[in-house]
């Protein structure tokens, strides 16, 4: 008995001395990434001292004598803060994922090696300014600097997966420049009615697309212009790895302006908040760039880049909106019967060109993937198995254009003249950009690629061995919709329908729904003139316009029904009584979206049975739209269920089925006391990080913040939006938000969802987490006396 006690006694003391070695291994590991704010540094090849200034939310405020030392600069503090984050998008665009993630992500890699990110690049570089290369080249050096004298203080990440960086290259940031234009949402979409149209009749397909014609909210309202000249799920698959990586870049967003006139400052106002994956760290870095008397630029840069994205000078601001452009176009080959590598085009037989991929994984083996390419593009149907079709490929990301051009120039424009000019190359990435300047002038410019083609409204997949649907180029600069000085007074666009019918080029089809654009819209005609509060009141906004429109259709169908439980009339009740305010403390919200999502599967699953049905339901781009022409035109034949004998359901009967299953399930997890059941409770934000899900990790290294209880939704001007796939956890919102007040800089106002440190020890990692949540805003300091008034950290940068 007195061994086992001693022997138990030394196990003991064992397991704390190993539980103290981890604890404090975890410690030295968090810990020993944490840099010195105020520590001076050395670099090489610095021309003159850079001071860098930063506020309490350790923003960076970098004050360079010339170029190559700004640059220089910003590539040190850059990877300073997301060294892991840059390499891991670095690795997005050149399919190296499974390196560090494993053979899980071999597919996704070779999905990201068939866009020919780095080629592009390579192109790009051969022929650009040399402003632009050396730009480039001094802020790869700030980077490679960075890694050299840290090597042994590399962020946590990198210990975890085993690694070490490479060293970085000016085309690694042009490859995620390039990625900007990777934009699922508008092409990929539509590949579902591929699918959909084998197992449905003419009838209920046609209803399922889109009624451009009859939308009467869109973006630019004169816009008639002038002529001048099966394999879904497999794609939406890769996508979404590398949503849950952080790794999207657009998707939704809010812009909008006021002229001085209908301002209370007499200056415009504008306003911007991009919609994005929420995650940790987050996809922006703010930063404020200063060469004395040459630039003086803020906002926020995309980590791996060295320019600011959307933001303002000392002469304009400006801020972006996805346009939801149809620049992806997939093709049928026909395929020589005797040589596999040879298709059909305009009655000749070419080549295609081939590419082995060999990707190396975690584990150690090496994967071997073959690429075609046709002229279009490259082959896409090897990632889903469609049988003997083969399918091709052809996005604006092949083509050319140089956004890396474009934002450069748009940190040193001056005017809407320069601003025009600017805003030419940037082809890819298709944005809506909003314009003020100081001198009162406000405006908005659909800067995309619009392919000029034949378009047969939906066509998922077109005959490639004709040139009938080829791209014949792209609508000119000056004929693509803008806006300056409107007689309005004000400019807004919100991923809505971009043009008025009239407009004789296809722009999209797959818009947002008008939702949040028609709420801006009434907000900034309420009132003759507004102010910086005001904006912020608007930016905040989570009244829903859907709500307001589908409430009628829902409460008529449940108004006179006379056989509802205690639970359902207080459901009932709560429904209408509502404001149609996405609160997160009441009820009425989480009914409304609970029955909204009940329609969907009750319209769709039974024509199309339950497996396409979710396929198709959680593609929500697509599906919303379809869903909303049926839930406001009411009549459809996709309401009648074709499981009942004898009766034909009207939308009534589907809206009114929905309600009691809905109110049905809700009393099950929240109870019968309906004031329980708040939106908030279900509604929650996560702010992960890609290392997260592993528990261990998460745990030891306090990777992600939340949940947080929030309001709105994805049809809020505020939005908290989520999966249809995996309701309500929201993951993707305002990646951040601006607010720029032209008539005095430091009015204006800002905050991000996480912060400015990658590093998941930092108190700047998730340090406007709270505001963000809680709808505050912090100053966004311009002026030298701002900055200085408003310093905490202090450093320099020395030769």
């Amino acid at each position: 008995m007195k061994r086992m006690k001693q022997i138990l006694a030394a196990l003991m003391v064992f397991l704390v001395v190993l539980v103290l070695a981890i604890l404090l291994l975890v410690k030295v590991l968090t810990q020993k990434s944490l840099p010195d704010y105020n520590k001076d540094i050395q670099l090489k090849g610095l021309q003159s001292e850079v001071q860098v200034i930063r506020d309490k939310y350790a923003i960076p405020h970098i004050y360079a004598q010339n170029e190559h030392d700004l640059y220089l600069a910003v590539g040190y503090i850059m990877a300073q803060e997301r060294l892991w984050q840059m390499d891991l998008l670095r690795r997005v665009t050149q399919g190296r994922l499974s390196e560090i993630f494993g053979k899980s992500f071999a597919e996704t890699d070779l999905l990201l090696r068939s866009l020919r990110y780095q080629k592009k690049s390579m192109e790009i570089l051969a022929r650009a300014d040399s402003s632009i290369i050396n730009c480039l080249q001094a802020f790869a050096d700030g980077v490679n600097q960075f890694v050299e004298k840290d090597k042994n203080r590399l962020p946590v990440e990198f210990t975890i997966l085993g690694y070490k960086p490479e060293p970085w290259e000016p085309y690694h940031s042009l490859n995620l420049i390039g990625y900007m234009a990777w934009d699922l949402k508008a092409g990929w979409s539509e590949i579902i009615f591929e699918e959909i149209k084998q197992h449905i009749d003419s009838s209920l397909y046609k209803e399922l697309l889109p009624e451009l014609e009859k939308q009467a909210s869109f973006i630019y309202p004169d816009s008639s212009g002038k002529r001048t000249s099966g394999f879904v799920s497999s794609l939406v698959r890769s996508a979404e790895k590398l949503d849950k990586l952080g790794a999207d870049i657009f998707d939704g967003s809010n812009n909008w302006a006021v002229s001085g006139n209908k301002s209370t400052t007499g200056k415009p106002l504008l306003a911007n908040d991009m919609h994005l994956g929420l995650n940790a760290p987050g996809i922006w870095i703010q930063m404020h760039q200063v060469i004395e008397g040459r630039l003086n630029v803020t906002g926020v840069v995309l980590p791996g880049q060295p320019l600011v994205v959307c933001g303002h000078n000392d002469s304009i601001a400006w801020g972006m909106t996805n346009v939801y452009v149809d620049n992806l176009d997939f093709y049928e080959e026909k395929i020589n019967p005797s040589d596999s590598d040879q298709y059909e085009y305009k009655g000749q037989w070419l080549q295609f060109s081939t590419v082995i991929e060999k990707i190396r994984t975690k584990e150690g083996d090496t994967i071997e993937g073959v690429l075609k390419f046709s002229h279009r593009g490259p082959v896409v149907s090897g990632f889903k198995n469609f049988g003997a079709k083969i399918v091709t490929m052809h996005w604006a990301g092949d083509e050319p254009s140089n956004e890396m051009l474009t934002i450069y120039l748009l940190n040193r424009a001056a005017n809407w003249n320069d601003f025009t000019h600017a805003i030419r190359t940037f082809c890819s990435v298709s944005q809506n950009i909003a314009y003020a300047d100081v001198n009162g002038n406000i405006g908005l410019y659909c800067a995309a690629g619009v392919p000029i083609r034949k378009r047969d409204a939906v066509v998922s997949v077109l005959p490639g061995w004709t040139d009938e649907y080829d791209w014949k180029g792209f609508v000119p600069f000056e004929e693509l919709p803008h806006l300056f000085n409107p007689p309005q007074g004000f400019v807004l666009s919100a991923n809505n329908k971009t043009t008025d019918n009239n407009y004789p080029y296809h722009i999209g089809t797959w818009y947002s729904l008008p939702d949040r654009f028609e709420r801006i819209k009434e907000l900034l005609m309420a009132k003759e003139k507004l102010s910086l509060s005001d904006f912020q009141q608007i930016q905040l906004d989570q009244y829903s316009k859907m709500a307001e429109n589908y409430m009628p259709a829902l409460l008529g169908a449940i108004e006179n029904e006379s056989g509802f439980n205690e639970v359902q009339k207080k459901a009932a009740k709560e429904l209408k009584k509502w404001d149609f305010t996405m609160k997160p403390d009441i009820a009425a919200p989480l009914i409304f979206e609970c029955v909204y999502l009940r329609v969907f599967y009750n319209l769709y699953a039974d024509e199309m049975g339950e497996e396409l049905a979710s396929k198709f339901i959680d593609n929500s781009s697509v599906s919303r739209i379809s869903t909303d022409q049926i839930w406001l035109r009411g009549a459809s034949k996709w309401t009648d269920d074709i499981k009942t004998i004898n009766k034909a359901e009207t939308f009534a009967d589907i809206v009114l089925k929905s309600f009691l299953e809905v109110t049905d399930s809700l009393a099950q997890e929240f109870g019968n006391d309906v004031n329980r059941w708040q939106w908030g409770k279900t509604h929650k934000l996560i702010i992960a990080h890609p290392l997260s899900k592993v528990a261990v990790l998460d745990k030891a290294f306090h990777l992600h913040r939340g949940p947080y209880a929030v309001g709105g939704s994805f049809h809020t001007i505020a939005p908290f939006s989520y999966s249809f796939a995996s309701p309500f956890v929201s993951d993707h919102g305002a990646s951040h938000r601006h607010i720029f007040d032209l008539s005095n800089w430091d009015n204006s106002l800002t905050v991000l969802p996480t912060g400015t440190s990658g590093i998941p020890s930092s108190k700047h990692y998730c340090d406007q987490t709270e505001l963000y949540i809680n709808g505050k805003y912090h100053p966004d300091h311009f002026s030298r006396q701002a900055v200085e008034q408003n310093a905490v950290y202090r450093m320099k940068f020395v030769p």
